[in-house]
């Protein structure tokens, strides 16, 4: 218990100083072109004014359903994909040979054709983050099966396990923490991606609040919006790991 509290001393340690840093940095940015870089203070300060007015609120709200919408969907096709191709050779052939087609293309690329063929609201949107992450979901859930050894289907199978069974006891615990890993290494893209087509044909989205403020050079807007989507990324990755520990606890013994 005691080992467990230094722990989180630590972390919150390095979080602090992770923090002190960036905004030492900016503070510099800020001393060299105040015109463009507003103080940290003065920033942090619009962020929570727009926050009480509940204007910033409502266009992260609209970016966190368009990746809740992304993920959610993503999990539901490229899990259980990656667990049927992971279990038999064709499937596996079939689907990653699709996989690795479509994969390395920018999903960027693919935003006209999305906005064409699902309009140019949030499904759109939904749609690009899920083309970003359901591939990451798909490989690393597949190569998650792979990694068991044989000699444990062998004894599922000895053993008569239901098929309920055999995906509890054995499919799961060694895919789950693999769908974490491909959940946070596509995050970051994902935000990245949406971030940018945000920009088109809408008005709501952190997306469009930075680069609306920007374009009428109201900086200070720009840097809170700024904040909030770095706020909104890091809370992403907290829950990520949250759910991790609820789901994966043999993993934090």
């Amino acid at each position: 218990m005691l080992l467990r509290r230094f722990t989180h001393l630590d972390k919150l340690k390095n979080k602090v100083l992770g923090g002190s840093i960036l905004l030492f940095v900016w503070y510099i940015l800020h001393l060299n072109n105040p015109l463009i870089a507003p103080s940290p203070l003065e920033a942090i300060k619009m962020f929570f004014i727009l926050s009480m007015e509940g204007e910033l609120l409502l266009h992260l709200l609209h970016s966190l359903i368009r990746i809740l919408g992304g993920i959610s969907l993503a999990v539901a096709i490229g899990y259980p994909s990656g667990i049927l191709a992971g279990l038999s050779k064709r499937t596996n052939a079939l689907l990653s040979s699709v996989v690795y087609y479509l994969h390395p293309i920018p999903k960027i690329a693919f935003l006209p054709l999305f906005m064409v063929g699902f309009g140019l609201g949030n499904t759109s949107k939904i749609i690009l983050i899920f083309s970003i992450l359901v591939f990451q979901v798909f490989i690393f859930t597949r190569d998650g099966i792979k990694d068991i050894h044989e000699d444990y289907f062998k004894v599922a199978q000895l053993m008569n396990l239901s098929p309920y069974t055999r995906f509890k006891r054995l499919l799961l615990p060694s895919t789950l923490p693999r769908l974490f890993s491909a959940l946070r290494i596509s995050m970051g893209i994902s935000i990245s991606v949406l971030f940018f087509a945000e920009n088109y044909a809408t008005h709501y989205g952190i997306g469009y609040f930075i680069m609306n403020s920007w374009s009428m050079v109201n900086y200070e807007f720009m840097f809170a919006g700024i904040i909030a989507i770095a706020l909104l990324g890091s809370s992403l990755f907290w829950c990520l790991d949250q759910v991790e520990r609820k789901v994966c606890p043999w993993l934090f013994l």
